[in-house]
């Protein structure tokens, strides 16, 4: 996550940089040379120089890997906007994949539940959302697009139960997602009121605020299967921490007046 969050426009990684914010964040250099040697040994860097004086530069794979999936991140704030209302349609994917292609059908099970996805039974998940363009890409991407069913419906039920508030309840952790919700926004207001604070960070400051606050948004963000707010509890806790952090990258993003910063910083900003 530190290395992924500290990559700029360039595409390269400044091992001065790299060891400064791992050092704030209680890494020792050991552990920063052994997560660079892997991460070259695997191909998702190249490595130029040598120490703190040293450049990695991602590969066109890892650059494409390590983006956010600002589509996701997005929505999310569209729906805390009241600009992705829901229109009362559940998403359902079937599969039957036979034992042969057992790693592909384990493969997309997890998809599916990555992408938001519900298990109502074996091989029947469901989604709130509008999945299926993604569902489709998963499956291609697993060879087993032709064992996939997908459909939709008004009108679900899971045994006597079928008040849509009530079956989302039912069906995902909501309590669990509130709670990582909950860490966010207890890692971002501190780190907003230093933000707010006109006094000057360094640079190594500003990108470990930037670390933090990515680490614990990615923590938040990826198991959540953004549920409508019309099938949230309110007020929503995942609501309250985004726009903390929204607020968190406007002012990041205006401390860094040349641009030299990581992407991330433009990639949160402009979404958020």
């Amino acid at each position: 996550m530190l290395v992924d969050a500290l990559l700029r426009e360039d595409g390269t990684v400044d091992a001065g940089e790299l060891y400064d914010v791992a050092g704030a964040l209680g890494m020792s250099d050991q552990q920063v040379r052994l997560c660079i040697k892997r991460l070259v040994a695997e191909g998702a860097f190249t490595h130029e120089g040598r120490g703190r004086k040293a450049l990695l530069r991602a590969t066109a794979d890892t650059v494409r890997a390590i983006a956010p999936d600002i589509d996701f991140v997005r929505y999310a704030f569209q729906q805390d906007a009241g600009l992705a209302p829901w229109d009362g349609t559940w998403h359902l994917a079937a599969f039957a994949v036979p034992e042969a292609s057992r790693t592909a059908r384990d493969a997309l099970r997890e998809a599916l539940v990555r992408l938001g996805g519900a298990v109502l039974q074996g091989g029947l998940y469901v989604s709130a959302n509008a999945w299926e363009p993604y569902v489709e890409d998963e499956a291609r991407r697993l060879g087993v697009f032709d064992r996939v069913t997908l459909l939709t419906t008004n009108d679900l039920r899971r045994g006597d139960l079928r008040e849509p508030v009530a079956l989302a309840r039912e069906l995902w952790p909501q309590q669990t997602i509130a709670d990582r919700y909950h860490r966010l926004a207890a890692v971002a207001r501190p780190r907003l009121e230093r933000l707010d604070d006109p006094a000057a960070l360094s640079a190594p400051e500003l990108l470990t605020i930037a670390v933090e606050i990515a680490a614990e948004f990615t923590r938040a963000m990826e198991p959540d299967p953004l549920l409508p707010p019309e099938l949230l509890p309110r007020p929503w806790a995942g609501t309250e921490a985004r726009e903390l952090v929204s607020r968190c990258w406007s002012l990041l993003r205006e401390r860094d007046r040349d641009g030299a910063g990581p992407r991330i910083f433009r990639l949160y900003a402009d979404v958020t």
